[in-house]
């Protein structure tokens, strides 16, 4: 009955542009046709096609040949849910975002303030969404407690991609910004994120020194990526290495990390960067170890643009079909935050997992580090 009222409302707004008639000069709008005269009878025309009777129309054609909906699994609806929930996130009005920002504090002192980054909605202004950035003049009164004179604001330090999620730092003043930023340049400030991998990565544990270059790619559809720029090549004999000219625009990157858990060809893997060269982790876990992030459409294939392809083996496990693939989000999750704080004791924050990435590891039989006996 819903869907019959909806497709009458819509035909009646719609019924200057879906018919052409003319306008009846001696009776009312409401006036009730005589029997056994039609309406436009005199004229030779037509009656009148109501949309309350072109509702009923759509209604039966639909009961009739209308093919069902195709069922989805349970990971496709929460993909689904995701996305929605991420679009609905960046088209609120900025007052619903800062919000559920406020709710997702998970440290604040008089310096500093950690959040909870959701999925899909990036850091800095983007055109056309709503971003964290836009939101945090309103974030900081909250916090305040909505003081009508308070001059306290929030501002990011360290970003996170738009798709990421986790430990965000906020800073309170300008100050505090460039101080962190000096830590930061001096590896005093250690973030440590955890990604789910199509792939186990050998070995186990290690440390990525390779820099990364942006290069364009050519073909069907010319676009540019962040691409390994090595200093060391195999040499012709295939016996050892050959130093390799460093390229000026290549920049040092160095990705720490350790598989925490691995099961039905995939990994939980615990990384921490040490320089933070555009898409880092995602380039040195695609290209470096051959082990790409879990929904990184991106950096799964080299030379095309197209979703992430997965073996049957784990789309089996996620319930997924490949051509459903393009949902699933990217399963990059920044867990931990530590820093030097103003007194001798360490600002050290974790977060926790979102409910997508633990269900993903519950499919894939991948168990977190506190849960192994």
């Amino acid at each position: 009955m819903n869907s019959f009222r909806r497709a009458a409302r819509m035909c009646d707004r719609s019924s200057g542009l879906l018919f052409r008639v003319k306008p009846q000069t001696n009776c009312c709008r409401g006036q009730a046709t005589a029997p056994g005269h039609a309406a436009g009878s005199d004229t030779g025309e037509k009656p009148r096609l109501r949309a309350i009777d072109l509702a009923r129309k759509v209604q039966q054609e639909g009961t009739k040949t209308g093919a069902p909906e195709p069922q989805l699994s349970g990971q496709q609806r929460r993909v689904m849910d995701l996305k929605r929930f991420s679009l609905q996130l960046q088209n609120v009005h900025p007052n619903v975002l800062a919000k559920h920002l406020h709710r997702s504090v998970l440290y604040r002192d008089k310096d500093v303030a950690v959040i909870n980054k959701p999925y899909g909605v990036p850091v800095r202004v983007d055109s056309g969404v709503t971003s964290i950035s836009s939101v945090l003049p309103v974030l900081s009164k909250m916090m305040d407690g909505m003081k009508i004179k308070s001059d306290s604001q929030l501002l990011p330090c360290l970003g996170l991609e738009k798709d990421s999620t986790g430990t965000l730092l906020l800073a309170r003043s300008e100050e505090v910004v460039e101080r962190v930023l000096a830590l930061n340049r001096n590896n005093q400030v250690q973030q440590k994120y955890w990604v789910v991998t199509v792939g186990v990565p050998v070995p186990s544990e290690g440390l990525i020194d390779i820099p990364i270059i942006e290069r364009e790619v050519t073909g069907p559809q010319p676009h540019f990526k962040m691409a390994l720029s090595p200093l060391f090549r195999m040499n012709d004999a295939g016996d050892g290495v050959t130093k390799v000219r460093t390229n000026r625009q290549a920049h040092p990157a160095l990705t720490k990390y350790r598989v925490l858990d691995s099961s039905n060809g995939c990994s939980l893997v615990e990384l921490q960067p040490f320089t933070g060269v555009k898409h880092q982790m995602r380039v040195h876990m695609a290209f470096a170890v051959a082990c790409p992030i879990l929904g990184d459409h991106k950096y799964s294939h080299w030379s095309k643009l197209a979703p992430q392809k997965l073996p049957e083996r784990m789309l089996g496990k996620l319930g997924l079909e490949q051509s459903k693939i393009r949902h699933l989000p990217l399963h990059l999750h920044a867990r931990q935050l530590t820093l030097p704080g103003t007194s001798q004791v360490d600002i050290n924050v974790s977060c926790p997992l979102p409910k997508y990435f633990t269900q993903t590891l519950s499919q894939l039989h991948l168990t977190l580090p506190d849960k192994k006996r």
